[in-house]
């Protein structure tokens, strides 16, 4: 039965788990501007920052300091992407290649089985949790768990931490001048190669942000992060490819989506809202809310 309360509790669960959302879809994105590939290892970014999540409070520093693992889970992440990328992604650029988006294909992929074998070795095909001290909480009329607020305000402060970055520190100026033109950029002394290592270094800790802000909720396993992987490329699809902007709006947009959908129609075909939302906004605009028609290379 449709109620203004419900309507209200509905739309403030979909905002909070939309913002999620929108973390993962901005990694995505931010790696297409810059490194100029998909990287289909995403989810698996997003499980390994589950994982260092739970062995952080698990092992190390217990449920209080919860907050403190959540940081170290997306500095492990940003460290482990910046080493890699030199070894697997950088050779993308380095020399003559004629087929690059297939090489950052069968790259990514290599890697998404590699890491997701090496978790299944390390920690079984078993599911974990880590524990947060935080209790029920009431967001306007709706008591809502307190780890998913956590999680929301975490995300928002995440959020706003990266457009402090892209927007007004000098390295976010480089990162815009070769998301726009990468020769300009590289011709005007800017080392290209460092930005790729960089770039790909934050998106992915955006992936192992919200993995180990969501582990509490949807737990860690090995393959955690194949749902939230499919549910980013509908955001980038629905914003628009190469879209900050339209990551973060898509994001919400899902979000709320899927909400409604559940409380309105059927919690059974959740996954199915988003789908349809991008079936018709495709139909509409099929560059996205946000997307660009053309790219300067």
């Amino acid at each position: 039965m449709f109620s203004a309360e419900l309507f209200t509790q509905t739309l403030i669960a979909g905002l909070m788990i939309g913002v999620l959302y929108a973390l993962m879809a901005l990694g995505i994105t931010f790696i297409y501007s810059i490194v100029r590939m998909i990287n289909w290892a995403m989810g698996e970014f997003y499980m390994l920052g589950s994982y260092i999540q739970y062995v952080v409070v698990a092992y190390a520093l217990g449920r209080n300091l919860w907050w403190l693992a959540v940081i170290i889970s997306t500095a492990g992440t940003f460290l482990f992407g910046y080493l890699i990328e030199p070894i697997l992604i950088k050779p993308m650029h380095a020399r003559p290649m004629e087929r690059r988006d297939d090489y950052a294909t069968v790259v990514t992929i290599a890697l998404l089985l590699m890491l997701r074998s090496l978790a299944v070795a390390l920690g079984g095909p078993y599911q974990y949790r880590p524990e947060t001290n935080l209790p029920i909480m009431w967001v306007g009329p709706l008591p809502m768990e307190g780890a998913r607020v956590a999680a929301s305000v975490c995300a928002l402060l995440a959020l706003a931490v990266f457009w402090l970055v892209i927007s007004k520190t000098w390295v976010g100026l480089a990162l815009r001048a070769a998301a726009q033109n990468r020769v300009a950029a590289q011709t005007s002394g800017v080392d290209v190669f460092r930005l790729d290592a960089i770039a790909f270094a934050i998106g992915v800790a955006l992936a192992g942000l919200a993995g180990a802000l969501l582990a509490p909720l949807f737990l860690v396993y090995p393959t955690n992060g194949v749902v939230t992987t499919v549910k980013g490329f509908e955001i980038i699809v629905i914003g628009g490819l190469g879209s900050l902007t339209g990551s973060v709006v898509g994001g919400l947009l899902l979000g709320l989506i899927e909400a409604l959908g559940s409380v309105f129609l059927s919690p059974a075909y959740k996954d199915l809202y988003g789908f349809v939302l991008l079936l018709a906004l495709l139909a509409f605009r099929p560059t996205g809310l946000f997307g660009e028609r053309e790219r300067t290379v």
